[in-house]
């Protein structure tokens, strides 16, 4: 397609001096070639630009204004737009244009990014408000600046055809804009409006509609308001909303999705309601975060007594909020005007539905009224959550907004090395490949264990596969035996007949500490503290609570928490008194007697102990977050048996930011290369204290005890280094203390990346490549 003032070339014109500049990054789908078209006007440029798998390829003939032009071409790029790198060369063209054009996409081998998904843009938003613009109030309103894009993929290069707004053909207003490199939405490839583009219903439990269009926005803010509960399909997944202020609503919302305890997001109506719903001193970082393009959940301060219900968080201090993020969101918030949960939108135990069907058939009995529409979701992406943090913001999951966004890899990683696929872990899955010089990481999925996890992963595997025209020489996968991950990917790299290599999982949670740091592979050894539920370590040994001696290549454990039996085996992380009763009985001598021993129930408490004396299903491991079980259990602040995971970890966290930091008469000290539990345990139990003092108590007394084990570690080897990667690492207070004991030596953390399993498979990635 030619651009406005485009001509064809003459045969004959003569060859001239010119210059091809390929570049790569996140430059398609993102308005650059009509930026590119806009710049070239400024500055009278002759050339062409085209998109095709490697990027964007840009010529331009040599003329005295192309030095102004390149000067300005990276600082005035489109707001999604994120150049990687530019390789120029001179080259002599004959039949040169004139002026300048924009080419038909090209093929060839991928080697530019997927754009994530952008919240609605104020452009966007403007119009959406407008009476007198064409698209107003129109729920799939976007432009190049933003609204979906992976979420709708089906392939490179990213045009029309290759998503799911192929079964919507432009009617000729939205085609004159699409073909205009002047417009807004020059070749944005969802754009659309009411005459030509999706509709939205809202329909019952049968799949009846009840109303369309705007009728159905209205439906569904008098249910919400009456109380109901209402699916929405958004951009990646399904959403169940209820009135966030309503304890009866919401209470409703946990008893029909089986969700008792677990915390709740809530969807603010604007920035004012920030305020009255968490303790927020300085909003100004926080509002930053969720008006951002990727537009995540923010874990903030939660504002006891504030507009919210109890029910939202019951026994934490901090709460997940976002603000509408797509034109359906926006005006149905705008409907009700008052903060909303908004959670996934998935049956118990089970990912968020994607299509309608399986919305109407999984929602059944939950949702009272189901919010529809007919663009098809090819691509899951479940909303990304951030904490807030003093200096930087703390990556949980990573999802929509910054999936699939790429990583460059540490200095030292050679682009040419091997094409490497990382399977990630069981829980929190996500993969990674590696391929000319970067890492792209796949969205959060889940647990494995789930079947329409495991088939959602295979999906996404081989888009990715199909996008990147990525084969991989090498796969990689936990070290675990027993699992899913593991075997999928041994599957994998059988089918295709490539080598599989196995990695420790402590092992690959710090290395993807180091890479995120930018730790160059020849920088050397770091000490590292790698603390979680439980990961596979060396020699079959469940690890959990580790100090280790890494690079990417090589790990030796150096010590950490002593190895103690889990009662029941995985029901011991379900039930965190099995924990405690492991932990009495081998640091406490007449445990029985005690008042913390009374969430033990007698009878079954014997036959455990037994069956742990004899080895019966009570596989050791050094586990953090079996030791804050343990700790929460004594303190009657968990259930019996916990509805989410963390919820015991997180509670306990909870309680001990409500005390003044303070110096307790508590340690963890070290017995050789363990962190002395024996000692702990006697003088926590003597701390007769208020239970939030005794448990910040054990926060401190943990942090106290892995920190002088680093540190001697570090003075042992000659390191200045500590790397902080696992799951327990979310915590915040035990992560701040731990800095604050380390101070004097470099800490590296997480910022980009989760702690926990959800970033684990990137340091496979490297783990594999340091180690050949």
């Amino acid at each position: 397609m030619l651009s406005r003032q485009a001509h064809s070339p003459s045969a004959a014109t003569p060859a001239r001096d010119a210059l091809e500049l390929r570049i790569k990054g996140c430059v398609q789908g993102v308005g650059f070639r009509p930026y590119l078209w806009q710049l070239a006007q400024r500055w009278g440029i002759c050339g062409e630009v085209s998109n095709d798998g490697a990027g964007v390829l840009l010529r331009v003939l040599e003329t005295p204004a192309l030095a102004d032009f390149l000067r300005e071409l990276p600082l005035q790029c489109p707001p999604l737009a994120l150049i990687e790198r530019i390789d120029r060369r001179a080259f002599r063209w004959f039949g040169a244009p004139e002026g300048f054009r924009i080419l038909h996409s090209g093929a060839g081998q991928m080697d530019t990014q997927i754009v994530a998904d952008a919240a609605t843009c104020e452009a966007c938003l403007g119009e959406l408000a407008d009476p007198r613009d064409r698209r107003y109030r129109y729920p799939f309103i976007n432009c190049t600046h933003c609204g979906p894009r992976f979420t709708l993929i089906r392939g490179m290069p990213y045009d029309r055809p290759n998503t799911s707004m192929a079964d919507f053909p432009l009617c000729p207003a939205c085609l004159a804009e699409y073909c205009d490199p002047a417009d807004r939405r020059f070749h944005a490839q969802p754009t659309a409006c009411p005459v030509c583009g999706p509709q939205l219903w809202a329909s019952d439990a049968q799949g009846a509609r009840l109303a369309e269009r705007e009728d159905a926005l209205q439906l569904a803010a008098r249910a919400l308001l009456a109380g109901e509960i209402v699916a929405i399909k958004g951009l990646g997944g399904f959403h169940l909303a209820c009135d966030a202020t309503a304890t009866v609503a919401v209470e409703r919302l946990r008893q029909r999705k089986q969700r008792p305890d677990k915390p709740l997001a809530v969807m603010l109506p604007d920035a004012h309601w920030l305020a009255r719903c968490t303790a927020l001193a300085e909003p100004a970082a926080a509002l930053d975060l969720l008006r951002s393009a990727a537009a995540p959940i923010v874990l903030l301060p939660l504002r006891r007594k504030g507009a919210l219900c109890e029910a939202i968080a019951p026994g934490l201090d901090e709460i997940g909020v976002l603000l509408p993020a797509n034109p359906i969101q926006h005006l149905l918030i705008g409907l009700v005007g008052r903060p909303l949960v908004m959670t996934s939108g998935n049956a118990s135990g089970k990912p968020p539905a994607l299509s309608n069907a399986q919305a109407l058939a999984q929602l059944r009995g939950i949702a009272d009224c189901w919010l529809l529409h007919d663009r098809e979701i090819l691509q899951r992406a479940d909303d990304s959550l951030v904490r807030l943090q003093r200096s930087a913001s703390e990556m949980l999951r990573r999802a929509r907004g910054y999936v699939p966004e790429a990583m460059a890899l540490p200095p030292g990683f050679d682009a040419a090395q091997a094409s490497v696929l990382a399977m990630g872990a069981d829980s929190k899955n996500a993969f990674c490949l590696l391929r000319n010089g970067s890492a792209v990481l796949g969205q959060h999925l889940g647990d494995l264990q789930d079947l329409d996890v495991q088939a959602q992963q295979r999906h996404t595997l081989e888009l990715f596969r199909q996008v990147y025209a990525f084969t991989p020489q090498l796969v990689v996968v936990d070290a675990h035996p027993g699992y899913l991950s593991h075997r999928l990917g041994r599957e994998i790299a059988a089918k295709l007949e490539v080598p599989c290599v196995e990695v420790l999982h402590h092992h690959a949670h710090l290395a993807a500490c180091l890479a995120e740091n930018h730790w160059a592979k020849d920088a050397g050894e770091v000490v590292g503290l790698a603390l979680d539920g439980l990961g596979y370590g060396a020699n079959g040994q469940l690890w959990g609570g580790e100090c280790l001696r890494v690079d990417y290549a090589h790990c030796t454990h150096l010590g950490g928490l002593p190895a103690l039996p889990m009662p029941g085996g995985e029901r011991a992380a379900r039930e965190p008194w099995r924990n405690l009763l492991a932990q009495f009985e081998r640091f406490v001598p007449g445990w029985r007697e005690l008042p913390e021993a009374r969430c033990i129930v007698p009878e079954e408490g014997e036959l455990l102990v037994r069956a742990m004396a004899r080895g019966l299903n009570a596989p050791p491991a050094s586990s953090t977050g079996r030791l804050f079980d343990a700790v929460a259990a004594a303190l009657g602040i968990t259930p019996r048996s916990i509805s989410w995971e963390g919820q015991a970890a997180c509670r306990l966290e909870a309680l001990a930011r409500q005390c003044t930091p303070h110096r307790a008469p508590v340690e963890m000290p070290l017995r050789g290369e363990e962190l002395d539990l024996g000692t702990f345990w006697q003088q926590w139990l003597d701390y007769r204290e208020t239970p939030q003092r005794r448990a910040y108590a054990f926060h401190q007394a943990l942090a106290k005890g892995f920190a002088a084990l680093a540190r001697r570690s570090a003075e042992r080897y000659g390191l200045d280094t500590v790397a902080l990667s696992g799951g327990a690492l979310h915590n915040r207070l035990l992560r701040q203390l731990l800095v604050s004991e380390l101070a004097g030596l470099r800490v590296l953390q997480h910022a980009r990346l989760p702690a926990g399993d959800g970033g684990i498979a990137l340091g496979q990635a490297l783990v594999s490549l340091a180690a050949r």
